[in-house]
């Protein structure tokens, strides 16, 4: 019995270790591949300025912005100088960032997307239904969070969110539609659209799922936790990688 308690107990504190990486260096290493993305995109700009791609390195920029604003909460808990604002924001409803990304991303990200592709579709039928959703999606939001406007404040909600991703998977696969009936698939694998609607299809059928178990996101389930934060991490890490190679290796489109 001894010999098979050593490894159980070595193979946990490794696991352990692991936590501790993960949940030390997560906002780290998402902030870093945002601001790669999006200093990639100011880099190679010149090249896509006369381009609908333009709006996309603008988006990236924004995002990193919006990500490093909204991680205030850990900011003033974490730095002794932000002690004044730290205390200020205890006890309001700006305490917690939830209401941060509802608007400007769960929600800003959707509007945006719902944009891009309307621009770089063709089909007027097609850009039509992307618009009407997208208005849709931006009046339902809304509305939804007025009627539940104390949770606003505390938590995410599943029907922005699943509402929103549902508006960006359809004007992906609108996208997708047009391109297999047009000679574009024939160069696809150097079209930066292609590939922001390629990471993005799979980034959300990955995450999508994963709000269904928000409810059990808990400190005292550390393996449920720990399994949410390595599939964010792996997630955005890997859009987001994927994003600044395209910018890199792909040709100007959609003048």
């Amino acid at each position: 019995m001894d010999s098979l308690q050593t490894p159980i107990t070595h193979s946990n504190n490794k696991v352990i270790s692991m936590q501790e990486f993960l949940l030390n260096n997560y906002s780290f290493t998402i902030h870093f591949v945002e601001i790669l993305a999006a200093v990639t995109g100011i880099f190679f700009y010149k090249k896509y300025k006369d381009t609908v791609a333009r709006y996309f390195i603008w988006f990236l920029i924004y995002v990193a912005i919006l990500e490093l604003i909204g991680t205030y909460p850990t900011f003033v808990k974490n730095y002794e100088f932000l002690s004044s604002v730290r205390g200020y924001l205890e006890g309001t409803k700006f305490e917690r960032n939830y209401w941060w990304y509802t608007i400007f991303w769960r929600i800003g990200s959707v509007l945006f997307y719902a944009f891009y592709f309307s621009k770089i579709i063709k089909s007027k039928k097609t850009i039509k239904v992307i618009q009407i959703s997208a208005v849709i999606f931006g009046f339902s939001a809304p509305l939804y969070i007025s009627m539940h406007w104390e949770a606003f404040f505390v938590s995410s909600f599943s029907f922005v969110n699943i509402f929103g991703v549902s508006v960006i998977l359809l004007s992906i696969v609108l996208y997708f539609v047009e391109v297999l009936q047009s000679d574009e698939i024939l160069v696809f694998y150097k079209s930066l659209d292609f590939y922001i609607g390629s990471v993005l299809f799979i980034y959300f059928l990955i995450k999508t799922p994963l709000v269904f178990y928000d409810i059990y996101f808990s400190r005292s389930d550390m393996a449920f936790v720990m399994l949410k934060t390595t599939i964010n991490l792996v997630c955005i890490v890997f859009m987001y990688l994927t994003f600044t190679f395209a910018l890199i290796w792909c040709k100007p489109q959609n003048v």
